[in-house]
């Protein structure tokens, strides 16, 4: 099973992060992301560019909204993602437990990430997403 580990963070969390070296944090981080490949069990993992760098695509309104940086009111922005292929919820949780981001204002959601095989198998969109996914290999 598939799941993705969404790291998120207060600014006050990500201010603390900011002051420490980088190469503390590039080896904390490059120390589990080997314990991960070494299980075998990293799918992809990225980090986020700083959010007042993005855009916000509001879709409330007709035409969409296109905005600046992050939600006006957010408390804790997404700041980065690992895809583990893993037994179970629990493992996913003991993985995340483990991560180097840690402390006040730091936390991970986790969630399963549905194969293809779930979704109705006569749709011809779901047919062509398997056809595409067979033929770039992910299959």
């Amino acid at each position: 099973m598939k799941y993705m580990l969404i790291m998120r963070a207060t600014d006050e969390a990500y201010a603390r992060m900011a002051e420490t070296d980088m190469n503390t944090m590039l080896e904390r981080v490059g120390r589990f992301n080997d314990e991960l490949m070494r299980a075998g069990v990293l799918l992809a993992a990225e980090g986020l560019e700083d959010p007042a760098e993005g855009v916000v695509v509001d879709h409330s309104a007709e035409p969409p909204i296109v905005t600046d940086g992050p939600y006006g009111e957010t408390k804790e922005l997404f700041g980065g993602f690992y895809i583990l292929n893993v037994a179970s919820k629990e493992e996913a949780v003991e993985w995340a437990r483990r991560l180097p981001a840690s402390g006040a204002g730091f936390k991970t959601e986790i969630r399963r990430v549905p194969t293809i095989d779930e979704f109705p198998q006569d749709n011809e969109y779901i047919r062509r997403e398997r056809d595409w996914r067979e033929a770039t290999g992910q299959l």
